[in-house]
């Protein structure tokens, strides 16, 4: 009897967490923020061949995987002086993935097509939008000082609000302002350097927790780049302040 009892909880368990499992499959995913940080200073051309080609294919693939459902925001912001106040775009998904549970094969797959269609219209809709932006020049005084870590506080922003937030900076990563850090007259001249400059630099953050953002660096520069152009000390520097602020996730592309 009690062997017999066992085996009936057992199966009541396994039945439960099937159940679960079916359920969670059948939702719709999270909503993302997707924050994208376009470099509009003199030192990144976007009309550049390798650059263009490099800039494209990244947003593609960016829209492809944060675009997905009703309620996906994305946000355009502009590399410059004015970083923090300088947002150029936002689109909000209106393509819904609803739950597939209960529908029969033919249902199913007629569901699966329709969304299909429509989130692909709706995505190429965006990456034309954001390729516009990119290719937008900008002549006006903000191009000559580049304020990256003015973005940390938009970031923050939106993890006040969405739990999966990914910030895509298009730039070569070079700070230059006049009242602060200015990598291209001073770049960060070794490892050590890098991490203790940017240890000191994010602490002017510290209420501003990225925990939980995904940081995301698409620099402009070929393969065959020299360290004077693409310098590993600043990329390292960026690696540590965004570590420093919470982020486990940084990636380099």
């Amino acid at each position: 009897m009690k062997k017999a009892f066992i085996l009936l909880l057992g199966g009541i368990l396994l039945g439960a967490c099937s159940e679960t499992t079916k359920n969670e499959a059948d939702l719709p995913p999270a909503n993302t923020y997707t924050l994208v940080f376009f470099d509009k200073t003199q030192s990144v051309n976007p009309n550049d061949t390798f650059v263009k080609t490099k800039y494209s294919s990244a947003i593609r693939n960016l829209v492809d995987q944060n675009i997905r459902t009703e309620g996906d925001i994305l946000e355009v912001y502009f590399i410059h002086e004015n970083t923090s106040k300088a947002r150029a775009l936002t689109v909000k998904s209106r393509t819904a993935k609803e739950s597939t549970e209960g529908l029969s094969p033919t249902d199913l797959e007629a569901a699966s097509n329709a969304y299909d269609l429509s989130i692909k219209k709706e995505r190429q809709m965006i990456y034309n939008a954001l390729m516009q932006k990119l290719m937008e020049s900008n002549s006006s005084a903000s191009n000559s000082e580049t304020n990256i870590s003015a973005g940390i506080p938009v970031i923050a922003t939106a993890l006040a609000t969405y739990p999966d937030v990914k910030a895509y900076f298009f730039s070569d990563m070079v700070e230059s302002m006049r009242s602060g850090r200015d990598f291209h007259s001073r770049p960060p001249q070794n490892r050590e350097q890098a991490q203790s400059w940017a240890r000191e630099d994010a602490g002017k953050y510290a209420q501003q927790s990225l925990s939980g953002a995904g940081i995301y660096m698409i620099l402009p520069f070929s393969p065959n780049s020299s360290s004077k152009i693409n310098n590993p000390n600043v990329t390292e520097y960026w690696k540590d302040f965004f570590g420093e602020l919470g982020t486990g996730n940084v990636t380099e592309q």
